[in-house]
């Protein structure tokens, strides 16, 4: 059948969820019935593991709720949540949501002008923040939020001197809430059976590769049905499991897992005693399962690389054999041919040798199945993690899905795929190449936004803006998005982000990004590890100052290009980088030139870089760059280093 004719074809129907416990707060009363006693969240604080089970849970979301209502927040009305994650995030998101109001999570690391932006947009009446560094960025930005009317703190250390009246504690709303349960006990019940599964539950940002992130509306069932269609194709997860949440509570992925799955399933989620404790912590509780986007599995690849190249002689060449008998199992699994008896033995024997102990470091030993999101992750990573028999598979989807459309299957993990729909989903490629999507997960539309939803939205197909193919066996291959395939003079089409994971496989490369849309050939745009290039100049004597003076050593440059060269080697002449920059500063959020889920915003950093780009394409050999430095003392100091422009060799 033709493109078109798919295309025309009128989309299946699927089944909707249950309406009995079409909404969040429904599932949990439920939940609180069937589990009790059993232990819902685990939180560490000052060392020590606190529980709270299925039945607190409740009761800690039915104080917030009331309370939430006797503040006047009504239904349809928006909260914003902002913080590190704790248990008091989910109390008060579903407090909310068994008012009938929706929330909204903000990520943590965000300037107050970007919270004050986002909040504006979405019209939000309440805000609430973990503690004294989120609050201090909401008054600072109180003048240009005018429809926000109360500020809920949850951690009240070192505001004792504040006062403010639309300041109030998180213990003080918990208690307004009982208070009210005391005067009319049947008001939670009745004001949960109000909801309805096709109301909005939370608004999700969008990653903002472009702009100003977008605020997709997701209904209660468009979450629950995801859940259980994944669920259907997805059998490593059980009601006694454990899970670390870790993730911003903004991502969708983290909403996916520590609610959607959290409420079907009933396992457990843990919460680590802070960010800088969240490796420890992780590794203490030893998940069953985990969800991570591919930047956190290139921060533990490069990380395992260097302790293998700063271990012995003997246990480097042991810990390299290993791999290379792990690798080379796992690609004739990938090409769906057998693996011979002798290397399934030494397999075998590499696992309690080398993975084991590797594995157990990072809190990995116990995990059924690890999931990649957010974006594709490189086959050279999936071939690393997969060596050492960690159970990682690639997710794909969207946050206008409610986060998943396809996985690969248990036994049908191939690298260079997304996998294949989850159950009650259908995928299609349109005659442009884009990947589109149809299931009762699709969002409702954007937040005041209906231009953007008219294009997202198109008779119940969700329009991706991914440029990808299908496999023969069915899986969805993504190359990457519509609008950053590059395309060069003689017609042929790149996939930068092909390059770019090739290019970062390595612990010397944190970011890299590739350009030459019209040009003979390609540039690529490097970031240094700065811990990683650090030490190894370090061990070499290599004296340095900064991360701008570090990376413009000859040393640290011919280390690079010795890098790229290695990676032209294993692409096509027409895929291969012409010339390279080591750039003199990191791409950063703060500069726009990523989103907060550290994805590059292509076109926000080709205009920044524009003069650099075109040095690289004018044959010059060195670029003067300008900037300044802003102290907090008010000071400024103009830099102008130089940056080195390398042409690698054919």
């Amino acid at each position: 059948m033709s493109a078109q004719a798919l295309l025309e074809r009128p989309p299946a129907t699927f089944p909707v969820p249950g309406t009995a416990l079409d909404t969040f707060p429904k599932r949990l009363v439920d939940n609180a019935e069937r589990f009790g006693d059993r232990v819902a969240f685990r939180e560490k604080e000052f060392g020590i593991w606190h529980e709270i089970t299925w039945r607190q849970y409740l009761d800690h979301v039915r104080a917030c709720a009331l309370g939430l209502a006797a503040l006047g927040l009504q239904r349809g009305d928006i909260i914003m949540i902002i913080g590190d994650n704790r248990p008091e995030q989910f109390y008060i998101a579903m407090g909310a949501q068994a008012i009938g109001a929706i929330s909204c999570g903000m990520y943590q690391d965000s300037l107050a002008e970007q919270l004050a932006e986002l909040i504006n947009f979405a019209g939000a009446r309440f805000v609430f923040c973990e503690d004294q560094e989120q609050t201090d960025k909401i008054l600072d930005m109180e003048s240009r939020l005018p429809t926000v009317e109360r500020i809920i703190v949850e951690d009240w250390r070192g505001m004792w001197r504040y006062r403010h009246a639309k300041l109030i504690a998180f213990s003080d709303l918990a208690a307004l809430g009982r208070e009210a349960q005391a005067r009319e006990p049947e008001r939670f019940a009745a004001l949960v059976a109000k909801g309805q599964g096709e109301e909005v539950a939370i608004l999700c940002q969008t990653s903002g590769t472009t702009a100003l992130p977008k605020l997709a509306m997701l209904s209660h069932r468009n979450l629950l049905s995801q859940a259980e269609n994944f669920l259907a194709v997805e059998p490593h997860i059980a009601p006694h499991d454990e899970f670390v949440s870790y993730l911003p509570f903004a991502w969708i992925g983290e909403q996916m897992i520590s609610f959607s799955l959290h409420q079907i399933v009933g396992f457990t989620v843990n919460f680590p005693e802070e960010p800088e404790t969240a490796q420890r912590d992780f590794r203490e509780i030893g998940p069953h399962f985990t969800f991570a986007p591919a930047r956190i599995y290139e921060g533990l690849h490069s990380a395992l690389t260097v302790r293998i190249l700063d271990a012995g002689p003997l246990r480097r060449a042991i810990t390299n054999a290993a791999m290379r008998v792990g690798i080379r199992a796992v690609e004739l699994e990938a090409e769906g041919k057998p693996v011979p008896w002798w290397l399934q033995a030494l397999w075998f024997l590499g696992y309690w040798v080398v993975y084991r102990p590797i594995l157990d470091k990072i809190g990995m030993v116990r995990m059924r199945v690890a999931w990649n999101g957010g974006a594709s992750l490189g086959p050279d990573y999936f071939k690393f993690f997969r060596a050492m028999r960690l159970n990682l598979k690639q997710i794909y989807g969207q946050t206008e899905i409610a986060g998943i459309s396809c996985i690969h299957r248990d036994g049908q993990v191939r690298f260079w795929t997304m996998g294949a729909p989850i159950a009650n989903t259908e995928v299609r490629i349109s005659a442009e190449g884009e990947i589109l999507s149809h299931s009762s997960s699709v969002f409702l539309g954007y937040h005041n936004n209906p231009e953007a939803t008219a294009r997202a939205l198109r008779d119940a197909w969700l329009y991706s803006g991914d440029y990808g193919t299908l496999d023969p066996s069915g899986d969805v291959i993504m190359f990457d998005r519509m609008g950053d395939v590059i395309q060069k003079p003689d017609g042929v089409k790149v996939a930068p982000r092909v390059i770019e994971d090739l290019l970062r496989f390595t612990p010397y490369v944190q970011e890299a990004m590739v350009v030459g849309e019209g040009q003979p050939y390609l540039a690529a745009i490097l970031n240094i590890d700065m811990r990683h290039v650090g030490k190894w100049a370090e061990d070499r004597g290599i004296a340095y100052t900064s991360y701008t003076d570090l990376s413009q050593k000859p040393e640290v440059l011919r280390l690079l290009h010795r890098l790229v060269r290695e990676t032209n080697a294993r692409l096509k002449p027409e895929w291969r980088v012409g010339r390279f920059v080591s750039l003199y500063k990191e791409f950063h959020p703060d500069d726009d030139e990523m989103t907060r889920t550290r994805k590059l915003r292509r076109g926000h950093v080709v205009e920044r870089y524009r003069d650099l780009i075109e040095a690289i394409y004018s044959g010059a050999e060195t670029f003067r760059a300008v900037f300044t430095v802003r102290y907090e003392d008010g000071r400024t100091v103009e830099l102008r280093p130089v940056m080195q422009i390398l042409a690698v060799e054919p």
